[in-house]
């Protein structure tokens, strides 16, 4: 059933003439779509034009896509590059979210490909029962990311955390050793001394910072959990995402009652005006469709 016009493509060419020359691209599973929804996204613009693909009780959004830019290697060709793999992860993202307007949504993982109908529908149907309970779970939620950073502060910043600059004092009655220094006091800025003295401070006040946010990483997650039906711990995030300057100590999604999400960010706006947090960043996003709750179907492995 399609569920926009749009002109036709190669894929639409290849399923009227009976030859092999697309694929079906799966997005999302869900109970019921109201086609209309899907009007508002197009999908891969090389492809053919979204509709809905009935699997027993389930609804699946599917799209006929070309085999000559879907085939195995030209996707590996693809999604090494960056620029290519943010496009088609925007694009899944785009349809996924439409799918979910008027209820909850199972997406399925980034280019989920079968050689036809026939075998998209064989598949889903062996997973329908695992479809059910993610729905079941997922069903009125949505999913809210936190990500908890220690923020490295410019040298020079003697704000709470960072060591004060070494400096030179010269005892009352004046004595100084064979260098000229007085006894006891820090070596001059210029000395190699001094550098490492003011790295090791730098990295005693780095070490701090980090242990700091590792503690209000966890009471962040103690007081969201109170508001969220389930949570999930992510992969850390590397500093060639989050910057050199802020190192991820958490990564997690939590999936809360919609209505309830006040809750959530109340508690995250308290949390960030604690002066404590002077050195800890919390980023908030959201609401999501519950990517992080419907993999595996299993919600034992959401907690």
């Amino acid at each position: 059933m399609s569920v926009a016009s749009h002109s036709q493509s190669n894929c639409d060419t290849g399923r009227h003439s009976g030859s092999a020359a697309c694929f079906t691209y799966v997005y999302a599973v869900s109970r019921t779509c109201d086609p209309t929804v899907l009007e508002q996204v197009r999908g891969h613009t090389d492809g053919g034009p979204l509709r809905l693909l009935s699997v027993g009780e389930l609804t699946a959004v599917v799209q006929d896509v070309p085999t000559t830019a879907f085939s195995e290697d030209a996707l590996r060709r693809r999604l090494a590059e960056r620029e290519e793999l943010e496009r088609c992860a925007r694009v899944h993202h785009e349809v996924v979210t439409a799918a979910s307007a008027h209820g909850a949504v199972v997406p399925l993982p980034l280019a989920t490909l079968y050689r036809d109908d026939v075998r998209a529908l064989a598949a889903l149907s062996e997973s329908t029962r695992r479809f059910g309970r993610a729905l079941d779970r997922v069903e009125g939620h949505a999913e809210w990311a936190v990500k908890v950073h220690a923020v490295s502060r410019p040298e020079g910043n003697t704000s709470a955390g960072s060591p004060p600059r070494p400096t030179t004092a010269v005892p009352e009655d004046g004595s100084m050793d064979s260098s000229g220094r007085s006894p006891g006091s820090a070596p001059p800025a210029g000395s190699g001394r001094a550098y490492l003295s003011r790295a090791r401070g730098r990295q005693r006040a780095w070490e701090q910072r980090f242990d700091a946010a590792l503690e209000v990483a966890e009471q962040v997650d103690r007081i969201l959990r109170t508001c969220a039906a389930a949570s999930v711990r992510r992969r850390l995030h590397s500093a060639e995402v989050t910057g050199k300057e802020r190192r991820q100590v958490m990564n997690a999604a939590y999936l809360v009652t919609k209505g309830r999400e006040v809750e959530l960010t109340a508690a995250i706006e308290s949390l960030r005006r604690q002066a404590a947090l002077q050195d800890v960043e919390i980023d908030v996003s959201g609401p999501w469709v519950p990517y992080s709750f419907t993999e595996g179907g299993d919600e034992n492995d959401q907690y």
